[in-house]
């Protein structure tokens, strides 16, 4: 686990921030943006999803520097959904939200649009005979 470091001096000692710590807040952030349906995980996000684990930070990937951060989000957007309006608000959301809580300065938010969740629509049932 690689994990940032900070060189200012803090009273008691250090502090340090891991990337999968950086990567969760990331991911959260996302999904709560609007216009999102979920993360893209891809295939072993897929299984361990099945196997009842589930990963906070599914569909992130962060590099940290000393400090500042890169951070890579993979999303599948809701059907109708203005994808370059939801990528927008997801690189603010991310950014303030990640800066905030670390410290870091978020350099960059990539976003990757993997796919579109297209509700099922329910079979109608109908009472009346289709022939009389």
């Amino acid at each position: 686990m690689t994990e940032f470091s900070s060189d200012e001096k803090v009273k008691y000692g250090t502090v340090k921030i891991a990337n999968d710590v950086v990567a969760i807040i990331a991911g959260l952030a996302a999904t709560e943006v609007d216009g999102v349906t979920s993360m893209s995980g891809g295939i072993t996000g897929d299984i361990t999803e099945m196997l009842g684990m589930k990963s906070l930070s599914k569909g992130v990937k962060v590099e940290v520097g000393e400090k500042e951060a890169a951070i890579d989000i993979f999303l599948i957007v809701n059907y109708g959904s203005k994808i370059s309006e939801v990528a927008a608000k997801v690189q603010q959301n991310v950014k303030e939200t990640v800066e905030t809580m670390t410290g870091l300065n978020v350099v960059e938010v990539n976003i990757n649009v993997q796919g579109v969740n297209i509700p099922k629509e329910e079979p109608v049932v109908e009472n009346e005979p289709r022939v009389k």
